[in-house]
């Protein structure tokens, strides 16, 4: 009878396992950056302990975290990695806490160039959990490290181990992610993810800092409302200032686009809206070279549905958004996104498409941001432009 019962639950196990996948939650594009966080911190130097928050669009009761030290130039060395719920600020809610190993070791060494995932962890994560991250970077010799800039959330940084402390108040901050790739779920196996690859517009540039009012965060929110898509994370996978065909800000979307998108963890659908940057440095080139047009750009967009529709991952094209007024916009760079636009309105390489233009042009201006949208630089949208944004997209697109 024990053997049965034995069989039995070694059963049931073995199709609970069947029947849940890992599927990211959270995700952002890693960059090269300096170990010198300001003029009286840098990474190395001596123990730091760097706090971190991020807002997670999937729930589930086991998860793991992927660092990275894809662009260090040096193996990177971590000693302790906690996490934890915010409650506030810097500060965590203590019986959340959970130490995370790696190969059943709290310390580790991720090699020059690669990343590393954690053992899992048992932890029950609501969705849209905001998730602290505290990592613990030993004394080393550092010069560049991987991070992602302009998160749009603050980082905290100590001197000293840190990582299970209730808070951190009087440390020094900043804006950017560090050493992070992804968070990632062990969900239903219904569930999958959409990868938003873009620039700073998908990145959340001028939207409120610690407030998740990107426009994916707003569409994560609408999707998980609704029955038919509350099983879809987003994984936010835009970089400020990138581009589609020359390294600008990070390597170039063809470039990162198997790392960053068709690598994602239970990714079934992609939003791509980027190119914005392509026509601004034609106008306002950074170097020689830079100067590309409509047709290069609209080829690198087929280009990236190739690619994706291989992995069977369906792509949307969103149109490009108003930027008359921008420090590189004119009549020529103008003219191009609406060859752009009409590209992905009409030729029918993508399989569904997000009319951003649309839904944040003035009609009485289309080539302008309607003014409550516009941040004021007339590039990036206000906290209400990327409301508008992530409400525009139609539920039905992630069928």
């Amino acid at each position: 009878m024990r053997r049965i019962s034995l069989l039995l639950l070694l059963f049931v196990a073995s199709i609970t396992q069947a029947e849940t996948q890992w599927v990211g939650t959270w995700a952002t594009s890693p960059l090269s950056g300096n170990a010198k966080i300001s003029d009286t911190l840098k990474l190395g130097e001596a123990e730091t302990t760097v706090r971190e928050v991020v807002h997670i669009s999937q729930g589930g009761n086991t998860m793991r975290l992927t660092l990275t030290n894809e662009f260090g130039g040096v193996p990177l060395n971590i000693s302790s990695v906690h996490v934890a719920f915010l409650s506030a600020g810097s500060r965590i809610l203590p019986a959340t806490d959970r130490a995370i190993t790696f190969g059943g070791q709290s310390s580790t060494t991720i090699p020059t160039g690669q990343f590393l995932s954690s053992d899992p962890v048992k932890l029950t994560l609501p969705i849209f959990s905001d998730l602290v991250i505290s990592i613990v970077v030993p004394t080393q010799a550092l010069t560049t490290v991987t991070y992602h800039p302009l998160a749009v959330e603050t980082t905290y940084f100590a001197a000293g181990n840190h990582a299970a402390d209730e808070a951190m108040d009087e440390a020094p901050t900043n804006t950017s992610w560090y050493f992070l790739k992804n968070v990632q779920v062990n969900a239903e196996k219904k569930s999958a993810a959409i990868v938003t690859l873009g620039d700073s517009i998908t990145d959340g540039t001028a939207s409120t800092v610690d407030a998740n009012r990107r426009w994916p965060d707003v569409l994560a929110a609408r999707l998980a409302s609704n029955k038919k898509t509350k099983y879809l994370s987003i994984l936010n996978e835009g970089i400020s200032g990138n581009r589609i065909l020359h390294e600008g800000t990070g390597p170039r979307a063809l470039s990162r686009l198997d790392r960053d998108v068709l690598a994602a963890p239970g990714i079934k659908f992609l939003i791509l809206l980027e190119g914005i940057n392509d026509i601004g440095r034609t106008v306002q080139p950074l170097r020689p070279g830079d100067e590309v047009t409509a047709d290069a750009i609209i080829n690198g967009m087929k280009e990236i549905v190739m690619r994706a529709r291989a992995r069977n991952i369906r792509v949307i094209g969103a149109t490009l958004t108003p930027f008359v007024g921008a420090k590189y916009a004119s009549p020529a760079g103008e003219a191009m996104r609406q060859q752009v636009n009409a590209f992905i309105r009409t030729q029918g390489s993508f399989d569904g498409v997000i009319d951003f233009d649309k839904a944040t042009q003035d009609p009485a201006h289309p080539d302008q941001f309607l003014p409550k949208y516009d941040h004021g630089d007339h590039l990036h949208p206000s906290d209400v432009g990327y409301a508008a944004m992530g409400s525009f997209v139609d539920l039905k697109l992630f069928k």
